[in-house]
């Protein structure tokens, strides 16, 4: 049975095969952990299965139109388009293929039901035995697939109507048109399983207003932004489109004549069919509180006794604001909080230093991945599956148990180079 986590967007694979093992470790004994010797094996397949599925459904399909339109359609709606591994792997093969083939103009990527653009990631059988294997697999699969997005030399356009969570949003947020409707929701509630907000977001999270304050706020609390209005202004979405006119896009995209200057003609289709939002952002008016309370000089003590202080506002959107922000770092894990806020900080900090190799996205993700490797191994993501997949009892007890609890040295661990035996990330 395949578990979709398509609210906290959990991304794991676990082999199929049985594994040979050895004992390494990671750096520090903290993460000893079994290591399996199950390669990674790439698929050219024009479409791809997810593993243990049954069916014959194709999960991600490839298209190129007559004038040299490319679609990527994730098509796996009984799961949201949740992501697995071997759809990672397809997905990043089509724009390998597309990126030199001189036929293609520009890639555009959308879900196949308006339900979801893409909801995370798949967690797949959940074991005791957690392989660092399994782990290499995925997380090399989705930070190259990452990499890939941002870099790309080809106009890259995500259609990202319904829900945009976790992967999702590492699949849309790098990438240069960002295309949401009213029916898009975002978010990154990963520390609500006992990991942290990965994909890259900490990078996109630096880049939004307040110095990086709102998206530390989003990747703290697992807030969702439900409007076209917020997701503008914090910078997730670059146009907004009313979903009833996604249709008379997508056909405006496949008559184009891209042979010139695909980006002008992207550009002038957007503006065409894009709109202004009704509402003024929620998130725009809330910016003074949430620069105060997210800071990234403030740790995550310092943010609750913030946030304490604006929910006896006298302002009632503040003080509900401020209390629905107190629930969302309360359904986290506190090493969790902890390594985000550590995480989100260093990279907000690094954002415009040219000599600093946290200051760019590859430079983030090689840091990212040792952070990834680590922490999914610890007993908090086992046990926030258990409370939130499995049992759903919601009742997670994850250890530490608070965040005075929280060994510094410990999160401090995880950012350091791996060591001999596990290759750093080649991006």
């Amino acid at each position: 049975m395949i578990k979709t986590f398509g609210v906290a967007s959990a991304r794991f694979f676990f082999s199929r095969y049985p594994p040979t093992t050895y004992n390494i470790c990671i750096s520090s004994p903290a993460f000893a952990i079994r290591f399996s010797n199950h390669s990674v094996s790439s698929r050219r397949n024009f479409s791809v299965m997810a593993s243990g599925s049954g069916g014959g459904e194709e999960f991600v399909k490839g298209n190129v139109y007559p004038n040299g339109v490319a679609i990527i359609t994730l098509d796996r709606p009984k799961a949201l388009n949740a992501m697995n591994l071997e759809m990672d792997l397809k997905y990043k093969s089509l724009l390998e293929e597309w990126e030199s083939d001189p036929k293609v103009k520009c890639v555009i990527v959308e879900g196949s039901t308006p339900r979801a653009f893409c909801a995370g990631g798949d967690v797949k059988q959940i074991t005791t035995k957690n392989h660092l294997s399994d782990m290499i697999e995925v997380f090399t699969a989705e930070y190259t697939l990452i990499c890939k997005i941002a870099g790309y030399k080809k106009p890259y356009i995500s259609l990202m109507d319904g829900i945009t969570m976790g992967f999702g949003l590492g699949l849309s947020g790098h990438g240069r048109y960002r295309v949401i409707t009213e029916r898009t929701v975002l978010a990154m509630p990963e520390n609500g399983i006992g990991l942290f907000p990965d994909v890259g977001f900490s990078y996109i999270a630096a880049h939004t207003p307040g110095r990086g304050s709102v998206g530390a706020y989003l990747g703290m609390t697992g807030r969702r932004v439900s409007t076209p209005s917020d997701a503008l202004f914090v910078g997730l979405g670059t146009h907004y489109v009313p979903s009833g006119k996604l249709a008379s896009v997508k056909q405006a995209f496949l008559s184009a004549d891209l042979s010139k200057d695909p980006h002008q003609d992207i550009q002038s289709t957007l503006s065409e069919y894009s709109s202004d939002p009704d509402s003024e952002a929620h998130l725009k008016r809330l910016l003074p509180q949430i620069e105060t309370a997210f800071s990234a000089s403030k740790s995550v003590k310092e943010t609750i006794e913030e946030l304490k202080k604006y929910q006896r506002s006298t302002d009632a959107s503040v003080a509900e604001w401020a209390k629905e922000a107190l629930q969302g770092l309360g359904k986290g894990a506190p090493f969790s909080l902890y390594l985000t806020h550590e995480y989100f900080s260093k990279v907000a900090c690094d954002m415009g230093k040219t000599d600093n190799e946290m200051a760019t996205l590859n430079g983030v993700m090689k840091t990212e991945y040792r952070i990834a490797l680590r922490a999914a191994l610890r007993g908090d993501f086992t046990e926030g599956v258990r409370a939130v997949l499995i049992d759903k009892d919601q009742n997670p007890k994850w250890k530490p148990a608070s965040l005075d609890e929280v060994d510094e040295t410990e999160v401090d661990a995880l950012f350091k180079p791996l060591s001999p035996e596990v290759e750093e990330l080649n991006v």
